[in-house]
């Protein structure tokens, strides 16, 4: 078995990013926290089996996804319904930044975060492969 455990993020707003992973994650709550070796808050936010650790930096130097610096462009997230968590965000204040729906197999929607990290969800409508792979379409 192969899964990502955890992805781990630096912050510049603990509370307000774990606020943004707990509203898209219903069943997502603090399950640790503390201070790293220089005083600065940490958190892992999930459940017992996959999280996101969180690290206070303080400062955020502007890095923009999908632009020429290294860097994650963002986080892809199976989940089981895509309006749910559309809902959920949009009464949070978040906005989509992109969806797609286009696709047969699959619905997608992407939010930034409050740090700008991008966040895509993607909800399956089948579960043969061949479909959900599919990449000659959008």
């Amino acid at each position: 078995m192969i899964r990502l455990e955890h992805a781990n993020l630096s912050v510049t707003d603990i509370e307000a990013t774990t606020r943004f992973i707990t509203t898209a994650f219903p069943g997502f709550a603090v399950r640790g926290e503390g201070l790293d070796s220089a005083g600065r808050p940490w958190r892992h936010v999930g459940t017992d089996h996959t999280y996101v650790a969180l690290q206070a930096v303080g400062t955020n130097p502007g890095r923009q996804p999908y632009g020429d610096e290294v860097g994650m462009n963002h986080l892809g997230w199976e989940i089981d319904d895509v309006d749910g968590l559309i809902g959920r965000l949009r009464d949070a204040g978040f906005e989509p930044n992109l969806q797609a729906d286009g696709h047969p197999a699959r619905r997608r929607v992407y939010f930034y975060d409050p740090d700008g990290n991008d966040w895509e969800f993607v909800q399956y409508l089948t579960d043969d492969p061949a479909r959900r792979n599919d990449y000659d379409r959008v």
